[in-house]
């Protein structure tokens, strides 16, 4: 902005170019200046300007900005140039006609189902809906002070939703008529079709006979042709079981003869395997050996025997085998090697193996045996021999091992060739048999084709006469089951017509209330629905159902069964604010403080939300907001963000504003320029726990605003879940599952009737040919009325269900009068924040701890009393004093409004009185001793309150009783004249009429008639009333680690100290302590991880300084919570502050630590050991002296801190009096005992002076002060008889109660003593007239009724009446009417000079007064007509001109009218604005007469603005007058004395010297006209009117003078004359000496806090 306004006002940016690219650029623009500006020289500053101006002339900037916006003021005042730079262009909000011809622009060629002119009032109507939602707006904010736009977006958006839902309902509309009526057809195309069937079965059955007959016939001659064929077929079976059985027998042979060929088989395969490594090179090796190894000779022997071939002549000889010599017959190795010559011979050995080895017999095996048995003949010793050694060996052996294996086998074999023969002989006989059955067969196959034939012609027959029988049966039932739906689709058939004339309206009010209802409350959603959109639509005679519901309009009741699953509460709000979620097409931005549209939000996306470690929420000041919504809207996730306070970052505006860019199939948005991809199914939602956010006009536009805050009624039904959850847990869950399943079938029930219509109208042929479709019919019909059935009976369960829920209702009725107790608490002061979360475990703790009881009833009562007291504890512990009964009041009238014992204008009575009536509209005062506010008061109570109807009347005939009640100093203990018997009999609301009465009457005795009516409520009782205490450990107790505390701070409180010394009783270290302030919050946040992980204690003061701590202490704690050391604690001091973080105080418990208040408590304190007075203490000093000082110490420091509630008139300053003055004086003291006796006059001065006086800044509390020590530490304290009580009191003390000094030697023994104070504090103990209590009181009421009246609704909207701002432009015009005309300087000053000019000091005195109220006047009068003109909208309303339409409508004075910028007082402070500017008129009339008539008799001191000027220009006048006696203006002093003139009228001319005034007041005190001097207060009158003052100057030795003759030896008492009530040294004005008696001397009087003021 700034670098817009510098181009706007001058056309540049400094600094904005690099000084190489200002050259290049003057370069490039040298020829161009040269023709454009020849006479001008080329210099590089004339260059430059060139350049400015061709940017100046070619740049176009165009602003945006909404006047609404709070930062526009504030940007305009700072930048000047953005309102001065620019033409200014308007664009104000749409007017009629061009609302209407927009929607005609969208709407005319869109095709509606309904005639044109119908067409013509729906386009008006949709232009007129966003003007009534406007007014509506501005209603809004006339009665709940909540600021709703709505802009031209919304309006586009509502045309757009129409027109997408009337497509959408009325193509479903008609396909449903399509539907039913084909349906319809249908079924009557049945039922005729049934009729025909009839007529066709009656024919078949005829045909049925005539085929039973021939079937008969044939049936006779296939018998006997069967009976030769079953011969046949015998024999032929006989054969074929005997072959079988052969065949059985024989493969069961086979498979053994197998099984044994297979054992010999290894042999086979290992001789193969030897035959197959012998090569012939190896036969060739041992052909050529000369004389080979025996071994080898033996092989060889061997293979002869095998293939019997001759062996040599048998000798014996030796052979030598593996080193053994053996004894054997010579080898035939000779006739091996012929053998071996030929050349096949390897080949042989093959072809033995295959089939020369079954031809071996046993003498050749016999004759083998002998070579293999040897020890030494095996292949391993032949190896070694020769390779073919070895492989013959194998095979020799091998072969004599397989004849043994197959010896066993070969018998079995030839059995079962002779088997296999026989069985091949059997088989030919059985084919011949089976030929001949064959042949039967034929035969026998043709007449069984000619019967089947005949058969199937009969069967045909039948079974179409059976079927068409069973069809016509079920076509019947089906047409009969399916009259119900036949007739109610007639019906609808005949409704459709005027479904689809209603719709045009329907659709209509449904999209406005999706556009337009979502940022109301419920009563004004139904005042626009109904008494708006639905109203101007008939009024259009555009068609609309009546009484049209919305929600069963836009939504079936299926899905709002699954929002209320996933925890949408049951109320009809937050059902409409679940579609005003789900069908809105901007995002949602939710208003939800109690956190239930969170809850329901986190359940029904819990699939589409992401998860960050856990976090499936996103922060609005998150540092990865971008990258996690890039994440979400790639991925079409559902994305929640949280903590959205008044603005929104704009980085997410193209987001919501759905600014959608499209490159081929894939969609994008360009986000702080960078192109993220998006998802039609990403969602975003937007969640602010601010009761009332300020929302701005552009913010609205982009989102859907919904308001979700619960409602009474809503949180009562979800309580009563809770109490029956854990009272009657199996009913909750009986309900809950009658619910489910109700859900359930409803949705079963609408699917099966759509499906029921979808098939029997998407069948194509006749209905009764398809029987699938006529069974699929009867089954759904069947499940309809199931289902029904069903419903039915869970209604009777709900309704058993509800009977017993509502025994427990009354716990969850106060549960929700609680709740929103507390909330409205919040509106008193912003720390006293509860979260829902908070009371729900509380409410919960309270059914755990309430007595058990069999009776429903009575455990019932047990919750409430339990939970009420329970809740006001801990509210109570975090309230400050003055709000506490505040609390207990406001719950206790809600009570008694739920339960219909009170109305609502009960408690208005109660709060505002008769404050809205004025006294000269109303029937005349018949009472003196009454006052007029008590009157109006009277006149209320009598007009609004039935039970008082006739209390005037009554009055006025039993004035006397009545006068006695009011004039009594404790009327509410009184006896009520002429109703006390009548209260007493109304036992449910007699307290209530009771207090009400006191109320009107006696303002100043509210507050102990409230707590009176507190305890004699039967809801409440006597411990709402008792003051509690919680200490430090009770807190403690409460607490955890993830739950810090927050101590609210007062004045004088600082729980560092308890906190310490709790934390060494627990024998804990020390807690870190950090005091927050610039640089201090990296220190906190160190120490607070530190204490996570160690355990250890962190207490951080005066949080109010470091809200940016504050704002992340939430985050941070949910963040450590998972690592939190069981001991660590948090504890949180703080001031109140508007910006202290919501979140932070839902979530902590609050604590207050008040210093106790009165006398007694006071006192309690002081002699509470570890605080102040110990047994210790008392044996310091062992004397009486001693304890009874240190007790009349202890006393006086009660006192001057009690004193403080007087307000001005006990203080003038209320100063921070702490237990270090008290410990200092004990000190000083203890010290002057020791050192001899007592010297009362130091004492005096140590106390009041140094100790306390250190502190006094004020000259009149210092006098009071040391009046205080001269009256009570003195000699007479220590003696016996001494008393506090004034001796001679005005009204007696409480059970004559003796404020004595003790002188016990026992600590109890004073606990005791004390504990006999009265309750309730005499303003005579603290030296002030009773009307002071009568002062406090009054103003204790006052801020009681005030703060009750913020909790109170602003009152209700929805109908006629004058808007706020309406009512003050009104008032502005009234004002100005009356505003004094302004003073012209030279006129004022051409009056001045004929009264001798300038040279006159009160002429001075007069010009300057004059000077100053004209700049009022002027300051008046532009505010009002600047307001005016903001009002009409045609300037800004700027923060100061709104606070001023706050004030005027408040009937307060607008703060720039009596401060000045930096808060000096510009005009005069006044309580209302009537008095304010009646003030005005009297000072203009006072000035003008003066200016015109010369200096009055009497001056009205009140009506200046500079009171002190007027009696320092008179000291001159006087001075000067005695210039003659040589008198000093330094030596002057006031000289002042009360006339006999009680009004200024009296006074006829003015004094020789000096002046008159008038005007003045007196508080504290009364003047005596007969006696002169100052007397005691009438009781109940605040402030009497002094006499005439005489004002004059003397020198300060004739005014001693003066002094001893007018008062004697008491001397007068210096009264302070102040501007305004509030006594401060820049309001004091001068002292007046007033005349005292020797009884009530000055030191009683200034006691008394008598004081002399301008204004009341």
């Amino acid at each position: 902005l700034e670098i817009t306004n510098s181009i706007l006002s001058t056309g540049e940016v400094p600094g904005l170019f690099a000084k190489d690219e200002m050259m290049a650029m003057m370069s490039d623009i040298r020829l161009d200046f040269l023709r454009d500006r020849p006479g001008k020289e080329e210099t590089p500053d004339n260059l430059k300007q060139y350049f400015t101006d061709c940017v100046r002339d070619n740049l176009h900037i165009v602003l945006c900005m909404s006047p609404l916006n709070p930062k526009f003021p504030v940007r305009a005042r700072k930048f000047p140039g953005l309102v001065s730079g620019p033409t200014v262009d308007w664009f104000l909000a749409w007017p009629e006609e061009a609302l209407v011809s927009v929607s005609k622009g969208f709407i005319k060629d869109f095709p509606l189902d309904c005639p044109q002119e119908t067409k013509e009032s729906l386009m008006t109507h949709m232009g007129m809906v966003h003007k009534m939602v406007m007014e509506v707006c501005d209603e809004y904010f006339s009665s709940m002070r909540r600021q709703v736009y709505q802009t031209p977006k919304s309006y586009l958006s509502f045309i757009a939703a129409y027109k997408k839902m009337y497509a959408t309902k009325l193509a479903a509309l008609k396909e449903k008529e399509g539907r039913v009526k084909l349906g319809l057809d249908k079924l009557i195309q049945g039922a005729q079709d049934v009729e025909a069937m009839k007529v066709v079965l009656a024919k078949e059955q005829v045909k049925l006979e005539e085929a039973t007959v021939n079937t008969n016939r044939m049936l006779r001659v296939l018998e006997g042709s069967s009976a030769e064929a079953k011969q046949e077929g015998e024999q032929v079976a006989g054969i074929k079981a005997k072959c079988e059985e052969d065949a059985k027998r024989i493969s069961a042979e086979r498979a053994g003869c197998e099984s044994d060929l297979a054992k010999a088989q290894p042999f086979v395969d290992e001789a193969n395997n030897a035959i197959n490594s012998i090569k012939p090179a190896h036969i060739g090796e041992i052909k050529k050996l000369a004389n080979p190894s025996d071994i080898i000779k033996l092989v060889f022997d061997c293979v002869l025997i095998l293939f019997q071939l001759p062996l040599s002549k048998v000798q014996q000889c030796k052979i030598n085998m593996a080193k053994t010599e053996i004894a054997w017959i010579e080898p035939s190795f000779k006739q091996a090697l012929q053998m071996m010559s030929n050349p096949n011979f390897l080949g042989q050995l093959v072809e033995f193996g295959n089939s020369g080895k079954d031809c071996m017999n046993d003498e050749t095996i016999e004759f083998l045996s002998a070579y293999v048995d040897i020890e030494q003949f095996n292949p391993a010793v032949a190896k070694n021999a020769s390779s073919a050694a070895e492989g013959l060996c194998t095979y020799v052996r091998a072969m004599k091992f397989y004849h043994e294996a197959s010896k066993i086998v070969k018998p079995k074999m030839e059995a079962l060739n002779i088997a296999m023969a026989q069985m091949e002989a059997a088989n030919k006989a059985l084919t011949a048999a089976e030929e001949r059955l064959t042949g039967c067969e034929k035969k026998l196959a043709g007449l069984q084709a000619l019967f089947t034939a005949q058969m199937n012609k009969k069967r045909s027959i039948e079974e179409g006469a059976t079927a068409l029988e069973k069809k016509m049966s079920q076509a019947s039932a089906l047409i009969n089951g399916l009259a119900g739906e036949r007739k109610r689709w007639t019906e609808d058939a005949a409704n459709f017509s005027d479904q689809k004339k209603r719709l045009v309206g329907d659709c209509a009010i449904g999209c406005a209330f999706v556009s337009y209802c979502g940022p109301f409350n419920q009563q004004f959603r139904n005042y626009l629905i109904y008494d708006k959109f639905t109203v101007d639509c008939q009024s259009r005679n555009v068609s609309v159902t009546e009484n049209l519901d919305v929600i069963s309009f836009l939504i079936d009741i299926g899905t709002i069964g699954d929002w209320n699953i996933q925890g949408l509460p049951t109320d009809f709000l937050s059902t409409q604010n679940g579609i005003l979620v789900t069908k809105s097409t901007r995002f949602p931005l939710l208003i939800d403080p109690q956190g239930q549209a969170l809850s329901w939000i986190k359940n029904k996306e819990a699939e589409r939300l992401p998860s960050w470690n856990g976090q499936s929420l996103v922060e609005l000041s998150d540092p990865k907001l971008k990258d996690k919504l890039e994440f979400c809207m790639s991925d079409g996730k559902s994305m929640v963000i949280t903590g959205v306070e008044d603005e929104i970052d704009p980085m997410l505006d193209p987001v919501m504003e759905k600014q959608i860019i499209r490159k081929g199939k894939r969609m994008f948005i360009n986000v702080s320029d960078k192109l993220m991809d998006y998802d039609d199914n990403f969602m975003m939602y937007f969640i602010t726990r601010l009761p009332n956010p300020k929302f701005s006009p552009e913010l609205q536009a982009k989102t859907t605003l919904i308001d979700f805050t619960v409602t009474q009624k809503g949180l009562e039904e979800q309580l009563l879940g809770k109490v029956i959850g854990k009272e009657q847990k199996a009913l909750e869950e009986q309900l809950n599952q009658v619910l489910e399943e109700v859900n359930a079938n409803t949705k079963s029930l609408m699917q099966l009737d759509a499906s029921l219509l979808e098939r029997l109208t998407s069948n194509s042929g006749d209905l009764l040919e398809d029987e699938e479709l006529i069974q699929v019919l009867a089954n759904t019909k069947l499940k309809a009325a199931e289902v029904n059935a069903k419903l039915v009976a869970a209604d009777e369960t709900k309704k058993n269900i509800a009977e017993k829920r509502e025994q427990f209702r009354p716990a969850a009725t106060r549960g929700s009068v609680l709740y929103f107790s507390i909330v409205e608490m919040s509106l008193v002061n912003v720390m006293y924040q509860t979260s829902l979360q908070q009371f729900l475990e509380l409410f919960m703790s309270a059914m755990d701890k309430a007595e058990k009881a069999s009776l429903s009833s009575k455990r019932v009562a047990n919750i409430i009393d339990t939970m009420t007291y329970m809740t006001y504890r801990y509210i109570n512990r975090g309230l400050y004093e003055a709000d506490k009964l505040t609390f207990i009041l406001l719950v206790t009238l809600k009570i008694l409004v739920a339960a219909k014992m009170l109305r609502a204008t009960d408690v208005t009575l109660f709060l505002r009185g008769g404050a809205a009536l004025d006294i000269n509209s109303v029937r005349r005062k018949p009472f003196q001793w009454m006052s007029n506010d008590v009157w109006l008061n009277i006149v209320e109570l009598s007009q609004q309150s039935s039970f008082y109807s006739n209390l005037i009347g009554d009055m006025v005939a039993n004035e006397a009783m009545w006068k006695r009640w009011y004039e009594d100093n404790e009327p509410e203990q009184m006896i009520i004249p002429d109703y006390e018997q009548k209260i007493i009999d109304q036992a449910e609301v007699g307290p209530f009429l009771r207090v009400l009465l006191v109320r009107c009457l006696r303002v100043d005795r509210s507050i102990l008639a409230s707590k009176e009516f507190l305890r004699n409520t039967k809801q409440m009782g006597h411990l709402y009333v008792e003051p509690v205490t919680d200490t430090i450990e009770m807190v403690y107790k409460a607490m955890s680690p993830e739950v810090p505390v927050i101590f609210l701070l007062s004045r004088g409180d600082d729980p560092t100290d308890s906190i310490e010394t709790l934390c060494r009783k627990k024998k804990l270290p020390a807690p870190a302590v950090i005091s927050l302030g610039e640089g201090q919050e990296p220190v906190a946040l160190k120490a607070i991880n530190a204490g996570v992980v160690n355990g250890t204690w962190v207490l951080l003061q005066n949080c109010e300084l470091g809200l940016g701590l504050m704002n992340e202490m939430e985050a941070l704690i949910f963040r450590l919570k998972p690592n939190m050391d069981p001991n660590f604690r948090l504890f949180i001091t703080a001031l109140p502050h508007p910006e202290f973080p919501l979140g932070l105080l839902q979530m902590c418990i609050k604590v207050t630590n008040e210093p106790p208040a009165g006398l007694k408590a006071g006192l309690l304190r002081s002699y509470t050991p570890g605080i102040m007075v110990d047994q210790d203490k008392i044996e310091r000093v062992d004397t009486i002296q001693w304890r009874q000082l240190l007790f009349a110490l202890c006393f006086l420091h009660s006192v001057v801190q009690e004193r403080r509630k007087f307000g001005p008139l006990g203080w003038c300053i209320p100063y921070e009096y702490n237990n270090g003055d008290l410990q200092s004086c004990m000190l000083f003291l203890e010290k002057h005992l020791y050192n001899g006796p007592i010297s009362w006059s130091t004492f005096q001065y140590m106390v009041a002076a140094v100790q306390y006086g250190g502190k006094i800044t004020d000259s009149l509390d210092v006098r009071l002060f040391r009046t205080y020590t001269e009256e009570w530490l003195t000699e007479k304290t220590c003696e016996e008889e001494y008393t506090y009580n004034p001796s001679m009191p005005i009204f007696k003390m409480a059970n004559d109660f003796q404020y004595r000094v003790p002188s016990f030697t026992e600590h109890s023994e004073y606990r005791k003593f004390i504990d006999t104070f009265p309750e309730i504090d005499s303003p005579e103990i603290f030296g002030l007239h009773p009307n002071a209590d009568l002062t406090f009181r009054v103003k204790e009421a006052t801020a009681l009724f005030k703060t009750l009246g913020e909790t109170q609704p602003k009152g209700g909207g929805g109908g006629e009446g004058v808007s706020r701002e309406d009512i003050v432009y009104d008032k502005c015009s009234e004002l100005l009417s009356r505003l004094p005309e302004d003073y012209i300087e030279d006129d004022y000053k051409a009056k001045i000079r004929k009264f001798g000019g300038m040279t006159v000091p009160m002429n001075i005195f007069l010009f300057q007064e004059i000077q100053r109220l004209q700049n009022v006047l002027a300051k008046v009068r532009f505010a009002m007509v600047q307001l005016q003109l903001a009002i009409k909208g045609e300037v800004v309303m700027t923060a100061e001109l709104q606070e001023t339409l706050d004030s005027i409508f408040d009937a307060k004075v607008p703060y720039y009218w009596e401060n000045t910028l930096t808060g000096d007082e510009f005009s005069w402070r006044l309580p209302t604005l009537g008095l304010w500017f009646s003030s005005l008129i009297n000072r203009d009339e006072q000035y003008r007469s003066w200016l015109n008539s010369g200096r009055p008799n009497s001056f009205w001191l009140t009506g200046f603005f500079n009171p002190n000027g007027c009696l320092t220009a008179m000291k001159q006048e006087v001075t000067r007058k005695h210039r003659a006696e040589k008198w000093a203006l330094d030596d002057v002093v006031y000289h002042t004395e009360v006339t006999n003139h009680e009004r200024v009228d009296q006074v006829k001319a003015p004094p020789a010297e000096g002046i008159f005034i008038h005007g003045l007041f007196l508080e504290g005190a009364a003047w005596s006209r007969h006696e002169g001097n100052l007397v005691e207060s009438q009781p109940k009158t605040l402030f009497v009117p002094l006499p005439v003052l005489y004002v004059t100057g003397n020198t300060k030795k004739e005014e001693e003078r003066s002094r001893k003759e007018l008062f004697g030896t008491v001397g007068p008492y210096e009264c302070p004359v102040y501007k305004y009530a509030n006594r401060t040294d820049r309001y004091f004005i001068f002292c007046a000496n007033l005349k005292c008696t020797s009884e009530k001397y000055p030191n009683k009087w200034a006691l008394r806090g008598v004081a002399l003021l301008c204004n009341t």
